[in-house]
């Protein structure tokens, strides 16, 4: 089944159009009861005051006489301070008198009588029974001596009020149709302004998805919308300069490969041509052959590693290492390449190191790596120093050289996956990148620093577990 999509734009005008729907109904619903309580409430004061006034008249000038003989002989002094309709009602609930000529067969039992007779006053508002009509009535004894001898009710209709009521709620609920349509219209506006740019910064990312990272999105404000369109931007130019730095990377291993093949090859063809198999021309062939072989399988080796890296698959044999051996490994492997370069190397350590949990040959081959690095760019009579030491619970190894040093635009990327350096004698670029992961995998941190044509100092710290 085909799932319908909303657009963002339409989900945004619901959204604005249900809030503001919604409050001018709660505002319309809290205006209507707060005006029938507010007219209610006047028109029950009114009544509780000209009803005040009659009980008040007869107690003072008629409760003499018993109430049968004031309805009938003074029956017009109970409606002579109010227009409403009035009705006497005697201390069993029988209508004695009603203005309007209404007669009641029952006796008369509503709220407001029986809370007359009980606390002093009551009030009600309902519908009457005879014409269905909507009324408020106030009820309050009367009195003679203390005791109470009926009740006199006052009732009034609410018709012409909640007309008015109505009258105002029809202008307040005419003004919400006029406001919701404004915002609606205002909801339209808004929406394609907030989606407009969405759609622009979208379409720049379908672009970029299809392979075309030239294309960049327009940066029109500073809110969410124009940092995405800066991260989009950011983004493209970060994949055109991995993508340069991948290409350069295949390049240079191409020809780093091509190199000792084109040599094996021209050798192998001299040496089968050769027909002195013990001269001195076979024997440099050969020596060259397994040299440049060595190269071969050392640098296939590298890209292997390099692999596991990309892929997430280089595995760790920890194990707890004597750190003692692993530095004199260090030195007895890398003084002949010292010698040869004729650069002074020196191999510092105390007579103590502890004995750190890791993988002994990824670390053998990260130190031989930098190491490496550091006599390849060290000049002829320079110096290359390692050091191993303990600190603050961590195990340190520093390589420092007094080589060319890196430019401070190249030191940010050289650990970097396809790097390779501006300078003539950098090689693929992997090997510090698989050496800084494998220095990641064992928990530790590895940090070059470096002085363009002064040096440069690698420190490798390992937690010590």
């Amino acid at each position: 089944m085909k799932i319908r999509r909303k657009s963002v734009r339409t989900r945004l005008i619901y959204s604005f159009m249900s809030i503001i729907i919604i409050s001018i109904l709660i505002f319309i619903f809290m205006v209507s009861l707060f005006l029938k309580q507010y007219y209610y409430k006047g028109v029950e004061d009114i009544l509780t005051d000209q009803v005040n006034m009659s009980v008040n008249f007869y107690a003072q000038y008629f409760s003499d006489s018993s109430l049968q003989d004031n309805v009938m002989d003074n029956v017009d002094v109970f409606w002579k301070f109010t227009s409403a309709q009035v009705q006497i009602i005697d201390n069993k609930g029988r209508v004695l008198m009603d203005s309007i000529g209404m007669v009641f067969e029952d006796e008369l039992d509503t709220p407001d009588v029986r809370k007359a007779m009980l606390e002093g006053r009551g009030s009600w508002v309902g519908r009457m029974p005879q014409t269905g009509e909507m009324v408020m009535a106030v009820a309050q004894p009367l009195k003679s001596q203390d005791d109470t001898v009926g009740v006199l009710r006052f009732i009034t209709s609410l018709t012409p009020i909640n007309q008015q009521i109505e009258g105002i709620i029809k202008v307040f609920s005419l003004i919400g149709v006029l406001t919701i349509a404004i915002t609606g219209i205002l909801s339209f506006v808004l929406a394609n302004g907030v989606v407009g740019p969405i759609k622009q910064v979208t379409k720049v990312a379908e672009e970029m998805a299809k392979g075309d990272f030239d294309v960049r999105s327009a940066v029109k404000s500073n809110d969410e919308v124009g940092r995405l369109s800066t991260t989009l931007n950011y983004m493209a130019d970060e994949i055109i300069k991995k993508e340069r730095i991948k290409n350069e990377f295949l390049a240079s291993v191409s020809h780093e490969l091509r190199t000792p093949l084109t040599s094996i090859k021209g050798w192998a063809i001299i040496l089968n041509d050769t027909e002195d198999r013990d001269g001195e021309i076979f024997r440099d062939g050969l020596k060259i052959i397994e040299e440049e072989t060595e190269r071969l399988s050392g640098m296939v080796e590298e890209l292997l590693d390099f692999s596991k890296l990309l892929s997430g698959n280089m595995a760790l044999k920890m194990a707890r290492t004597d750190i003692t051996e692993l530095v004199e490994y260090i030195k007895q492997h890398m003084t002949p390449v010292a010698q040869r370069s004729k650069i002074s190397f020196s191999v510092e350590y105390p007579d103590q190191l502890p004995q750190p949990v890791l993988d002994i040959n990824r670390i053998k081959q990260v130190l031989i790596n930098v190491l490496d690095n550091a006599f390849k760019f060290t000049r002829q009579g320079g110096r290359v120093r390692f050091a191993a030491y303990e600190a603050e619970g961590y195990l340190i190894m520093e390589v420092e050289d007094s080589g060319c040093g890196i430019s401070p635009q190249e030191l940010p990327y050289v650990k970097e996956k396809f790097y390779r350096g501006k300078n003539s004698k950098s090689a693929s670029g992997i090997g510090l990148s698989v050496a800084y992961e494998i220095i990641k995998r064992h928990g530790g941190e590895l940090d070059i620093e470096s002085s363009l044509g002064e040096g440069t100092r690698v420190s490798i710290k390992l937690p010590i577990v």
